[in-house]
């Protein structure tokens, strides 16, 4: 039961409540979300971990007129359950249910979408400065993890702070983690040593024993306050923020809700800017998800009882997993390979290649575009075999880094790109549909997108022959791993799956069963159809598809990709510059739009990317051409 929690339809009812009831409410809350994410999964720990803080931010402040800006908006289950949106919380990352993240379609209290980190603060400052110039009112609060200052776009927006900005407060929310571990020099800032309340001692033992020294001592003691603050620049994280302008209250407990309103309401009308520095537990009140915060980050179902997680309905790999697993097979034969991972070394399934030979598997933090930077820097010579391990939207963060760091200095890296494709119940911020087109646009560029957990391996074990910057993208998708021996794959060579006269069904990647099943219903229906994965987007295999294109009636593409730029482009542009205009073209893929959030076969259906969807389009062309 959650009896207070139930009464609450805004979170300005909060101010009614006396603390205790707050703590009331606080357990309550974390029993929903762990209700919910029990059926539904979700991001866990940090949520758990985020009550308090959240509450208290509510009390205090007056959303949506004081302005939160969640950084990597999947913290934010706790406001969208104070912002009226606990009824529909059940439908949390389901189709046509609520956003795992911060999404301003669904209520005023979201300002932005949000699903990547290190933007909160560059945000805040904008709209800050927005409200300043319009002469408005109301607080910017930028709510930011730790694992946010390993991003470099934070660090460029603390550049920017300015001086006499009022009504601006920063909450540094630390759990010392992101995902996995935060790693870096500047988590060392972040370190519970540095914060501990030791330091006070220390300053006080330090005046005593100076005040000793004879002759000097209590001349020496007047200059305590001097002494104390160069200790204090020495053991605290104060000063690294007050060099950027940032007035710096804490650390404060970030499950102490009494404290946390009091602080909040000492800062609220603040005239410069100012950072509270918050100390959570991620995971908190749930003692599966504290001694494991990593896993249950992005939590699967679970037992609500036992708190561990169901058996999985499938035992197939995934193609992450056979990405991991067959690069370490690499590795243990190769001692000059190399994996570099923007802080997912565990969603990557880099996270077995890490322990083994942690000095060849190297985790950079929340920093993409240097990710590619520094592994364009570490091939460049050819004489190290890198591979950038990276998710295909956060990919988009560095695009800069590919084209100027690796694909014009003819490094020859390998990018794996993970989860490309449809996000699924992650939604708008995390699709992986928009790589082929930017990295098509890059000359020189190979990129290649296996249809099995197999041709993965054969992938990986041919890139680095080709001498150039291969990018391979692949799904989170189950796949099939024959046991078969490997071999190599020449450069722009694609495959016939299936032969036929009248249609070409051009399949990219794990597509080629939809494609191969609506054959299948084709065939019932007397069309034969040819089914071709391309298997190399760029380069294309321009024979192949030119001897199989000549003589058919209808030439049909289907991606999990944005048809802008995707294969489907690609192909349109190869017919028209090879004569082959004259054939009618349909694509089939992702359109020109925001894609939401839902489960793989919703959205397939949705956007007519199932089998029977293909047949029927077929049919229905081929009765006009």
């Amino acid at each position: 039961m959650t009896p207070i929690l139930d009464s609450i339809t805004h979170p300005h009812e909060l101010k009614k409540l006396s603390i205790e009831e707050l703590k009331t409410l606080a357990q309550e809350i974390r029993v929903r979300i762990m209700d919910v994410l029990s059926v539904t999964g979700g991001h866990l720990s940090s949520n758990l971990g985020i009550v308090e803080l959240t509450i208290a931010l509510h009390q205090v402040f007056n959303s949506p007129k004081d302005k939160f800006i969640f950084d990597v908006g999947h913290q934010s289950y706790v406001h969208k359950i104070l912002t009226g949106r606990n009824p529909r919380f059940p439908s949390l990352r389901q189709t046509d249910g609520l956003s795992g993240f911060s999404h301003p379609p669904e209520s005023p209290h979201d300002h932005f979408y949000s699903g990547h980190a290190g933007n909160a603060l560059s945000l805040g400052l904008g709209v800050a400065k927005s409200r300043d110039l319009r002469r408005e009112g109301g607080a910017v609060i930028p709510i930011l993890g730790d694992a946010a200052l390993t991003c470099g776009l934070t660090l460029e927006a603390m550049n920017n702070i300015p001086r006499k900005l009022k009504k601006f407060l920063v909450v540094l929310n630390d759990n010392a983690m992101s995902i996995s571990k935060n790693v870096g020099a500047i988590t060392n800032i972040l370190s519970r040593f540095f914060n501990s309340p030791t330091a006070n001692n220390i300053y006080e033992e330090l005046t005593d024993i100076i005040s000793k020294i004879p002759g000097y001592g209590e001349i020496l003691a007047k200059q305590g306050n001097k002494m104390k603050e160069s200790m204090k620049n020495l053991i605290s994280t104060a000063p690294f923020f007050e060099q950027f302008g940032l007035s710096y209250v804490g650390p404060i407990d970030g499950h102490d809700i009494k404290k946390l309103i009091e602080t909040f309401k000492a800062v609220e009308e603040v005239e410069h800017p100012t950072l509270v520095h918050v100390l959570t537990v991620k995971g908190q009140g749930m003692k599966n998800a504290i001694n494991n915060p990593t896993p249950y980050h992005g939590a699967k179902p679970f037992n609500r009882v036992t708190g561990e997680f169901h058996p999985p309905k499938t035992f197939s790999p995934t193609f992450p997993k056979v990405f991991g697993k067959h690069l370490l097979k690499m590795a243990e034969n190769d001692p000059y390979l190399v994996a570099i991972t923007p802080a997912m070394p565990v969603g990557s399934c880099l996270d077995t290649f890490m322990k083994r030979f942690p000095e060849r598997c190297i985790d950079v933090g929340i920093a993409e575009g240097h990710s590619i930077t520094y592994a364009g820097g570490m091939g460049h010579s050819g004489k190290l075999k890198i591979i950038a391990s990276v998710y295909s939207s956060f990919l988009q963060r560095a695009i800069d880094n590919i084209y100027h760091d690796v694909a014009i200095q003819k490094s020859p890296i390998v990018i794996a790109i993970d989860r490309a494709g449809l996000a699924t119940g992650d939604g708008v911020t995390a699709q992986g549909l928009y790589d082929i087109a930017f990295l098509n646009a890059i000359p020189e560029m190979v990129i290649a997108q296996p249809r099995n957990g197999h041709l993965l391996k054969e992938l990986l074990e041919s890139a680095f022959d080709y001498h150039k910057t291969v990018a391979i993208r692949y799904p989170n998708l189950s796949t099939s791993e024959e046991e078969k021996e490997i071999e190599k794959r020449e450069l722009g060579k694609g495959e016939v799956l299936a032969e036929g006269d009248e249609v070409v069904i051009i399949a990219l990647g794990h597509m080629d069963r939809c494609a191969l099943q609506a054959r299948s219903l084709l065939e019932k229906e007397g069309i034969k159809a040819c089914v071709i994965d391309p298997i190399f987007i760029k380069p294309l295999d321009e024979e192949l598809l030119k001897t199989h294109i000549k003589d058919a009636r209808l030439v049909i593409t289907i991606e999990e990709h944005a048809l802008q730029g995707g294969l489907g482009s690609i192909i349109n542009t190869f017919m028209m510059k090879t004569g082959l205009g004259h054939i009618p073209v349909r694509n089939v893929g992702l359109p020109d739009t925001l894609i939401e959030h839902g489960s793989h076969k919703a959205l397939l259906e949705k956007y007519g990317m199932t089998p029977e969807d293909i047949a029927h389009l077929v049919s229905s062309l081929m009765s006009t051409v």
